[in-house]
């Protein structure tokens, strides 16, 4: 599923869709979820398109591309007009599949797996799928504990011991549903946090459904799985949960993208990218190796095709082509780098007021997202720090407390923000 808006990302999102904003310097988000289909063993995939679709369609058809004989495709499908409906428009989640699904040719024993494009996650999907077959299931959920503070951004089930869903409640508020909720007895013992932290369970978006299951709910329930199809299948279909217990984030906001991105910084970072069983694929750069000069670097996440010159970072992650010029210091940056590199002729523009692409001479920049070929010039200091969320000015926004400098943004040197 690709096709939401991504308001709440937004500035991120102003020219693409949430599944292709740039993550941990050189990957797309919407590599996770068909990473993990991948190296599960699933090789048909259709991706739902709706929103600012070119530069997710671009990434994945220069990316994922299958040999004639094995069988795998992934195909995308953006939301049309039809004879039937004049419409085009994706109405909710489970609109968007069902728009579809005369493209799946899915028979009636088949299954069907619906991921979310916009997580950060790896999952056996494999495992999942065992286990719905295994219960002999209709609908399998896929759970996370989520503890009882966060638990009413979700959609939250109680289970019974043997799995399967008793209750089910779209974005709790009320305390004593919630309390209601939390887990209890061995449910609680499974998850490897120990402590006395109350938990519910919360979907994460992903589930399986025998496809006839599928057909007939869409056919007769509404247009959201959370909201309306989840809900008005439970007590009438066999409805399980597949308990996950490892790390899972949805990129639903400025704060969490950034800090999913920032903690890839860590020695022993919560989500590993460096798994050889299961690696996250991308698009080949075809980059020459970053140049380092006399820097000074502390938990640096560094992509391919960076210059570097007498730099000091902290806690940074660096996307591909990031070019950081002499004296400059960040901290709690991520700098997604840029679609290609300049020549000094293209650095020379008539006025002067146009700095090139990166980061200038002797600047400070903290708190801060830089998206993809921002131009920040020298002696620029740039940092959240005393503006409301909300704050807007000349591609420079602040959201979530961190400061969003726009895509393709213009600071011109001596700018202090």
């Amino acid at each position: 599923m690709g096709g939401g808006r991504g308001r709440r990302l937004d500035p991120l999102t102003k020219y693409r869709c949430k599944p292709a904003v740039p993550l941990a310097g050189k990957y797309r988000l919407v590599d996770i979820p068909i990473s993990n289909c991948l190296n599960s063993g699933f090789n048909r995939i259709y991706i739902l398109t709706q929103f600012n679709t070119r530069s997710l369609h671009r990434h994945i058809e220069n990316t994922y591309r299958f040999d004639t004989f094995g069988g795998g495709k992934i195909e995308i499908f953006s939301a049309e007009q039809t004879q039937d409906s004049s419409d085009s428009w994706y109405e909710g989640t489970a609109d968007a599949v069902r728009k579809n699904m005369r493209y799946f040719r899915v028979q009636d024993g088949d299954l069907m797996i619906i991921l979310s494009g916009d997580q950060l996650y790896r999952m056996n999907i494999a495992d999942l799928v065992e286990q719905h077959r295994r219960a002999h299931a209709d609908v399998t959920i896929a759970a996370k504990a989520i503890p009882n503070e966060r638990i009413s951004s979700f959609g939250v089930m109680r289970i019974r011991s043997d799995l399967s869903i008793a209750e089910f409640f779209e974005k709790p508020d009320d305390p004593e549903i919630i309390e209601s909720l939390t887990m209890d007895g061995e449910l609680r013992a499974r998850l490897k946090d120990q402590s006395s932290k109350k938990y519910s369970l919360a979907s994460m978006g992903i589930y399986i459904f025998q496809a006839e299951v599928l057909k007939r709910a869409l056919a007769s329930c509404g247009s959201d799985f959370g909201k309306e199809i989840i809900p008005g299948l439970l007590g009438k279909v066999a409805m399980q949960a597949y308990i996950f217990d490892d790390y899972w984030e949805d990129i639903g906001t400025v704060r969490s993208f950034f800090d999913a991105n920032l903690g890839l910084t860590s020695p022993q970072p919560e989500f590993n990218f460096y798994d050889a069983l299961a690696p996250i694929y991308t698009h080949p750069s075809f980059l020459p190796a970053s140049k380092i000069c006399h820097c000074d670097l502390q938990d640096v996440l560094i992509s391919d095709g960076c210059l570097l010159d007498e730099v000091h970072l902290k806690r940074c992650v660096l996307g591909l082509c990031s070019v950081i010029r002499e004296g400059t210091v960040m901290e709690n940056v991520l700098m997604m780098g840029s679609r290609h590199y300049e020549s000094l002729e293209e650095n020379t523009v008539s006025d002067g007021n146009i700095p090139a692409i990166g980061i200038g001479c002797h600047s400070y920049i903290r708190d801060c997202i830089i998206d993809k070929g921002a131009r920040i010039g020298n002696h620029v200091r740039l940092t959240p720090e005393g503006k409301k969320d909300g704050f807007e000015y000349n591609g420079l926004y602040v959201k979530d407390g961190i400061l969003c400098v726009g895509r393709d943004a213009i600071v011109p040197d001596h700018t202090i923000l």
